[in-house]
């Protein structure tokens, strides 16, 4: 039976779930109230997960374990464009809207995550809900990694239901984390990954603004992987590996799990792609949301990441500081103010930590998941993270 979630940011779900300052991993800055990109005024987040089945693979039936992950700049109200930005780490992926940002400097609708083969039903998903709701269909943003490891990627198991639904799911407030909406199957640094989010309270210029970042991680190379500078990722290279089901599996999967979750099977290397959503109330124009973009890839670094040449590393960003951004048809000017570019290092630095921590909260929040073929991968385990804080001096 098929087991459709709608986790429209359940508040119950998303206080159940463990992050990672619970766990004492120490951050630089101080977030907002519910340290996530939803703390930006104005910004919803919408999410349909896909769990059914076991087994072997069974290319249209599963077992399915994928999703999409909507973020509404301006929520469902609006139809506004907002002044965009964008940075294209490497190109191994795809994010659908990208000359409208090269040319206009905006983003026009939703923003929609899921896994490569949707990126179809996601941009038409989008579409109708935006032609049903305001009567004009937009340009969307659409944007994917790839879940084929644990999910039936070749079932097209993702239609454009399931983005107008999580769409209408949208809402302000916490963000449920982890194996959930675009970031159900995927990986994370070699561990089960997912959907992660985070924000900054900073000042600039004697005014104060939010920052949110809001990460579909799937990607990193488990031996490269830091967390608060400890290498955690070398010190767990040995246990917690990838492994098949050998009763399910083909005969050249290999090898078969162990209770423990050690095996001598390698993680993946750093490929697979991240996608990362970064939003602000700032006042900025597209030139200096493209430089706010490029920051976030500094928080991936700081995790490890080396932008490896099969991960598709791409980065979004907006502010929702113009009440009317210059859409292509608009037929006034659009005034803004934008914040001077010898003040605008506070908000460098929250992008880069708000990335960091949004990638730390989806291994974190994320739990072990078998998908196609008894494939398993195993979450981040939470008290060996916290053994080896203590060990590198990171955490009392």
């Amino acid at each position: 039976m098929k087991f459709l979630l709608l986790l429209a940011l359940a508040l119950t779900t998303a206080a159940r779930a463990e992050r990672a300052r619970e766990l004492g991993v120490p951050f630089e800055g101080a977030s907002g109230p519910n340290n996530a990109i939803t703390d930006v005024p104005g910004v919803e987040v919408g999410q349909v997960t896909h769990i059914e089945g076991d087994g072997p693979l069974k290319v249209g039936v599963g077992p399915i374990r994928t999703g999409v992950t909507v973020v509404l700049p301006r929520g469902r109200s609006s139809a506004k464009a907002v002044y965009g930005g964008f940075f294209n780490l490497n190109g191994n992926g795809e994010l659908t809207g990208q000359s409208y940002l090269q040319d206009f400097g905006v983003i026009i609708g939703p923003i929609g995550i899921s896994n490569t083969n949707a990126i179809g039903q996601v941009y038409a998903g989008i579409q109708q809900w935006t032609q049903q709701k305001f009567g004009d269909a937009a340009t969307p943003v659409a944007a994917e990694t790839w879940d084929g490891r644990l999910n039936d990627i070749g079932g097209f198991h993702v239609q454009p239901t399931d983005v107008v639904a999580a769409i209408e799911a949208a809402r302000p407030g916490p963000v449920a984390e982890g194996n959930v909406g675009g970031g159900t199957g995927m990986v994370c640094f070699g561990f089960k990954g997912g959907i992660g989010t985070a924000s900054r309270k900073v000042t600039v210029t004697g005014k104060d603004f939010m920052v949110g970042v809001l990460a579909q991680c799937n990607t990193g190379d488990r031996l490269t992987l830091r967390i608060a500078g400890a290498p955690i990722g070398a010190d767990l290279s040995s246990a917690w590996q990838p492994c098949y089901d050998l009763k399910l599996s083909p005969p050249d999967k290999q090898p078969k799990c162990s209770g423990s979750g050690a095996s001598s099977h390698e993680p993946p290397p750093d490929e697979g792609s991240i996608i990362i959503v970064v939003a602000t109330d700032a006042p900025l124009i597209p030139a200096q949301l493209n430089r706010v973009a490029r920051r976030a890839a500094l928080g991936l670094g700081r995790l490890g990441s080396y932008a490896g040449n099969g991960s598709g590393d791409l980065i979004i960003s907006f502010t929702t500081a113009s009440a009317d951004a210059n859409h292509p048809d608009q037929k006034h000017p659009s005034p803004i103010t934008p914040l001077p570019n010898s003040g605008i290092d506070p908000l460098f630095k929250a992008v880069v930590e708000a990335t960091e921590e949004s990638v730390v909260n989806a291994l974190v929040a994320a739990r072990t998941m078998t998908g196609a073929d008894g494939y398993t991968f195993y979450g981040l385990p939470h008290e060996e993270l916290r053994r080896l804080l203590k060990h590198y001096g990171r955490a009392p």
